[in-house]
């Protein structure tokens, strides 16, 4: 049996979903990393992102999510915001539609802090770490109002979960 704390997932920026904004596949601005770019606009970008990790139809078995760390960049200017939400999704039954619900989170750095100019780890720690079943998936999802100058690149994720088998 493996009952291990310290797994982790990397999640791609290349995987996630973009809406709103001009959004380009470029080279970090560390060398050899990638990033999705938005160019500069005044707008609200909603960056959706998979939590790509373990699921299972057995009761604690599985992923047990605890947190996710988002890596992204703000350049220029300061947002004017950035929000996150974190999803759990219950898929549908056949012919039945899948249905989202909010989870509570704890978020470091605070608001206030992860809009500013700077390189940041946004780390989003569920409050009651979840199984996650083979029924169900988590999305997290970025909200950023930009003002006309700001651009951001959108580095990748890291999912953190006990992982038993």
């Amino acid at each position: 049996m493996i009952h291990n704390t310290k797994f982790a997932q990397y999640l791609a920026p290349t995987s996630f979903h973009y809406v709103v904004g001009t959004w380009t596949q470029t080279a970090g601005q560390v060398a050899n990393t990638i990033a999705m770019h938005k160019a500069a606009a005044a707008e609200t970008a909603v960056i959706t992102i998979p939590v790509s990790v373990f699921s299972n139809s057995v009761a604690l078995n599985g992923s047990k999510l605890m947190s996710v760390e988002i890596d992204y960049e703000v350049q220029v200017a300061d947002l004017t915001s950035i929000t996150a939400t974190v999803w759990k999704v219950t898929r549908g039954l056949d012919n039945a539609v899948a249905v989202p619900a909010s989870v509570a989170f704890t978020q470091l750095p605070a608001a206030a802090t992860a809009k500013a100019v700077e390189q940041h780890k946004l780390v989003l720690t569920l409050t009651t770490p979840a199984w996650v079943a083979n029924t169900e998936y988590y999305l997290v999802q970025l909200s950023a109002v930009a003002p006309a100058t700001t651009t951001l690149d959108i580095l990748g994720a890291v999912a953190n979960f006990t992982f038993r088998a």
